[in-house]
């Protein structure tokens, strides 16, 4: 694709800065910065990928002092050409700038546009250009590396490596379908069955990444709860670092819902603060309560709160009924001694009051994410919702492709439900056409030899 407008937008932050980098993009980028630019060097002589100090001039007047640097098509990170001028990092200054680039024959660029010529002109395929904002709003350690290796195209090659089986099985089934007479001995229905297996595998491993793809950009949603003057407000201070929720030994002192996040050894966690459970007639207090309830239905991690001193209730939660969030016993107030009923208890002890125990809350937490099944390295391929519908629509054309072939069905069934299959993953990176079946055909099987 060869786009025949040219582009512009400010690429920082917006607010001040020390520098500010106004972006071109397109056939005209070079050519609308050499009517603004001077410098000791022309800018039809400038080097790709070196940056040349001069100064941006409006008509015959000082703008800035800028640093311009060139990126011919297709070495660039659009594919076309691209100019990046970096001002100093004034917010009128900078406004000023992409100003006079627009007025030389770029138009403003659309939210994301740059990367959807970079997508369009091949650069990448779309599980990296979703990379580039989930680079920019990963909110942990893991997250950033998820999205990095997404964006070098780990979880391209996969989806890619899917579509190819894919488009292969099917390659076969029509070319036997279509060529009768060339003695293209056809899968037999057990091999078949083999290869869409192996498919299926592909598409449910991945499938299993999605959990860990919402936690991994939404954070882990984590309810603290328990009964009045457990330490829940001290608790999510103590983890936060700082005073953020008011404590009191006054019962009902927290009313409602207090949401804060923080990172815990890689994870980002959404921590929740919610009000203590108990009998109550006080309205305000049990509409608290009540959203309690509410914070727990939605929760990804309970820390359920008890006061260590005080006997063990008779029934504790426990694990949680399916639907529910996994949850992590905690026995707060240690430093007051621990009542004989607790003993032998699976819980997690700590001080709030002393800021002991923090290490060993931090690793139950981070072993009932993902219910513990999971290293970290495993976390660096993780999908989102949109690949989860895709490999979601996949795996049903197989199931059906499948049935097809199981019910004796002739080959034009199976080979309509994979062409679904085909379609579907083709979705996930870019669109698969019918050359593409044609091109594996001829090339694998060498028609008309």
């Amino acid at each position: 694709m060869v786009s025949n407008d040219t582009i512009a937008a400010i690429s920082t932050a917006l607010g001040e800065g020390a520098v500010a980098v106004v972006r071109l993009s397109g056939p005209d980028a070079v050519a609308i910065l050499g009517r603004l630019f001077r410098g000791a060097c022309a800018v039809d002589g400038m080097e790709p990928r070196r940056q040349y100090f001069g100064v941006l001039e409006e008509e015959g007047r000082k703008l800035d002092e800028v640093l311009a640097c060139v990126y011919r098509r297709p070495r660039s990170y659009t594919g076309e050409d691209v100019v990046e001028i970096s001002c100093h990092g004034g917010v009128l200054l900078s406004r000023r700038v992409l100003e006079a680039v627009l007025a030389r024959g770029a138009r403003p660029a659309q939210p994301g546009e740059f990367t959807q010529r970079a997508f369009l002109e091949g650069r990448m395929d779309l599980t990296q250009a979703e990379a580039v904002m989930d680079l920019i709003a990963a909110q942990s350690d893991l997250a950033l590396r998820a999205a990095t290796e997404q964006l070098e195209g780990r979880l391209g090659e996969r989806l890619r490596a899917l579509k190819d089986g894919a488009l292969e099985v099917l390659a076969h089934v029509e070319a036997y379908i279509d060529f009768p007479d060339e003695d293209i001995d056809p899968d037999t229905g057990a091999q078949l069955l083999g290869r869409l297996d192996a498919l299926e595998h592909g598409c449910r491993e991945l499938l299993a990444t999605a959990g860990r793809g919402r936690l991994l950009r939404e954070g882990v949603r984590t309810v603290i709860f328990g009964e009045p003057n457990v330490g829940k407000s001290s608790l999510l201070n103590l983890l936060l670092g700082y005073e953020r929720a008011i404590v009191s030994a006054r019962p009902g002192t927290t009313r409602d819902v207090i949401e804060e996040a923080v990172h815990v050894r890689g994870y980002a966690l959404r921590l929740v603060d919610t009000a203590g459970l108990r009998e109550s007639e006080d309205e305000i207090e049990c509409e608290g309560m009540e959203r309690t309830r509410r914070q727990l239905e939605r929760a990804d991690l309970a820390l359920e709160v008890f006061d260590a001193s005080q006997p063990r209730p008779a029934v504790l939660s426990g694990e949680p009924q399916q639907g529910q969030a996994t949850r992590v016993c905690v026995l707060n107030k240690v430093d007051l001694g621990e009542h004989p009923s607790w003993a032998g208890a699976e819980a997690v002890r700590l001080s709030c009051l002393r800021g002991e125990g923090v290490g060993e809350l931090e690793a139950a937490i981070v072993g009932r994410i993902d219910g513990g099944r999971t290293v970290k390295s495993d976390w660096a391929l993780a999908i989102n919702a949109r690949h989860q519908a895709g490999l979601e629509k996949a795996t049903g054309f197989v199931d059906a492709a499948r049935g097809a072939l199981k019910s004796g069905l002739s080959a034009e069934f199976v080979a309509e439900e994979l062409r679904g299959v085909l379609e579907a993953l083709g979705d996930l990176v870019g669109r698969t056409d019918a050359e593409d079946v044609l091109g594996k055909i001829f090339s694998s099987f060498c028609i008309g030899k």
